[in-house]
Order: C-alpha cells, then structure tokens, then sequence
C-alpha cells in the first residue's frame, strides 16, 4: 500500500484555503494539515475532521518561522491578507506577511523533505496595462503568464501586487539556487461563500448585502472589467497545478466565460436574490484596485486538463444557496 503523503495548507481558514482543505479530506489522498489564526472560526469549518486521524489543525502566523520536525511533503501557501482595508491600513504588514511567509515556509520545505511548493499568488502581478496613472481607457488586454504591466512603486497600494511579484521571484530563486520544486498560481477574483467576516473586498459585500436582506450598495460606477471564478473551480486549478504543473511556472486562474464588470456581477447577484443595485456616492473604495480591466488567459491552465465546472450565474447560485443554509 502506498504512503500517505502529507500536505501542508496555508490560510486554511480563508475563503480559499479552507475549500482546499474539504477536497483534499473528500479525496482521501493525504494527511491534511491546516493551519490559520483563527482557531474558532477553524473549529466551525472542520467540526467534522475532529475524529478523522487524516486532519490536523494548528495555529500559525506565516510570519514565524515554522517549528517542528514533521515532513509535509507537499506545501500548498494559500495564506495573504487580500482584503483592500488592510493595503491601505497596513501596507507595512502586507509586504512583510507576504515576504516573510514565503521565506519562512520555503525554508522549512527544503529542510524537511518537501517534494513540491505551491504559491497562490495573484493576478494583481501584471498590474496594469496603463504606462501612467494619467492615462485613459487603453486597448483591452488578456494577460498570458508571459506578461508584466505597470505598477507604480511609490504608491503604497502598490504593498500587494509588488509583494506578490518578489514572492514568486524568491520562489524561483529557492528552485534555483536550492534545487526545490515550486509552482505558482495566479488567482483572479475568486468569489464564494464561505468568506470571513472582515473580507472587504466587492463580491463578499454585495453577498452580505443580500443575505441581510439589503440591497447592493455600489459607491462608484462599477464600470472595472474583471475574470471572476468560482472557488470550487479555483480548487480543481490548484489540484491540476499541484500534480500536473510544471516546475517553475506560473499558471493563470480565471473562467474566461465569466469576465463582467464589477457592476454587472452585482446586478447578476441583484437579480438572482429579488434586490437591487443602489448608487451611491461615487467615491473610491479605500485600498481598492484602480486598474480598469483584469482579464487573463488560461490556456496553459487548460491544457493540464482543467476547465470550469460553474458558470458564472451558477456559481453565484451556489453562494446564494450557501448563505441559506448558515
């Protein structure tokens, strides 16, 4: 019989991490070990491992160095602060969290047997395809893994997309210089409904919106033009990533059959839980991202074998579904 192999999640509470989590103990494959901050909103999520010998939890910051003698001999990093309230409050902490958090698990991998390291990045590396930030409405442009775009470096904003950007860099830099195995995955909007309580971020609040009944408040145009995917569909990508990936490439996350406008993801949620779309001042989202389209090709993603499960409205449905069940 063959080993059970252990596999290490990062930000196992998160929106992303924990549906990470709940495949890998549906598969049955590994030794799942989570871990998170927050251990009560842990408790909630995997009430149902208690007894599995296959789960274990444990408490962990990223920015401590990881103790212990045990082998993950996979390690997925699925924990980043991508809430817009923390780049403008925090941005000191989001370099640092990002930085150290990488170093301080590549570090452990490679001296304990780590086989293979995932890095869930994110889309905000490419930035932006406006050379300035005077500039007007440019030619729409689909991101291939290949592409860099602008980001302004003396804009504290700018904390996210340039830590994620030097992250991927120290991963491939272990690869060489130490001879690991790393892949890297690069999310676009993930939306779903198992978000925490302080996510800021647009889709998490026209969700909340709905479930208490309220309408969606937009407070600008909504007119940015995003790749939406659903999470289970971002967990099928990160399983093909995981296994089929080749080492020391990036692969885009994104259902190429859901890019929308901000505003219209909100009216599609709108429409579907009998609300409506409400305008309000037009002012910029603090922390929010100014980049006017985000749209990325996932052709190298496809050709592992992936492709979407959910459309756009019926991911949305699943959301909706969720939130009636809680």
């Amino acid at each position: 019989m063959a080993e059970i192999k252990n596999i290490l999640v990062t930000g196992a509470t998160g929106l992303i991490g924990s549906a990470l989590v709940k495949r890998l103990m549906a598969d049955g494959e590994y030794n799942v070990f989570a871990t998170g901050r927050n251990t009560k909103r842990a408790k909630m999520l995997f009430a149902c491992y208690e007894d599995n010998s296959r789960f274990r939890f444990f408490r962990y910051d990223v920015r401590e160095q990881l103790s212990g003698n045990t082998i993950f001999h996979y390690i997925v990093h699925a924990a980043s602060n991508a809430d817009p309230l923390h780049f403008a409050n925090d941005p000191v902490g989001v370099i640092k969290s990002n930085i150290d958090g990488v170093t301080n698990l590549l570090d452990y991998g490679r001296n304990h047997g780590m086989e293979r390291f995932l890095y869930v990045s994110s889309g905000e590396v490419y930035g932006s395809n406006a050379r300035n930030k005077h500039a007007e409405h440019s030619e729409q442009i689909v991101w291939t893994e290949e592409d860099s775009g602008y980001v302004d470096s003396m804009n504290a904003r700018s904390c996210y997309p340039s830590a994620k950007r030097t992250a991927e860099t120290l991963c491939v830099s272990y690869a060489i210089q130490y001879g690991i195995d790393v892949v890297v995955a690069r999310l676009c909007h993930t939306y779903g409904a198992c978000f925490t309580e302080s996510d800021n971020r647009v889709y998490a609040q026209f969700l909340r919106n709905v479930m208490r009944g309220e309408d969606i408040v937009l407070k600008s145009s909504g007119e940015q033009y995003r790749s939406w995917i659903y999470v289970d569909d971002c967990v099928d990508a990160l399983m093909k990533i995981l296994h089929n990936g080749e080492s020391c490439k990036a692969y885009n996350v994104a259902n190429e059959e859901s890019n929308v406008t901000i505003r219209r993801f909100a009216e599609i949620v709108a429409e579907m839980s009998g609300r409506k779309v409400v305008f309000e001042s037009q002012t910029p989202t603090v922390g929010g991202s100014t980049i006017k389209q985000a749209i990325f090709d996932t052709s190298s993603l496809k050709a592992l074998g992936w492709k979407p499960r959910y459309s756009l409205r019926q991911g949305i449905a699943e959301c909706l579904r969720a939130s009636c069940a809680h």
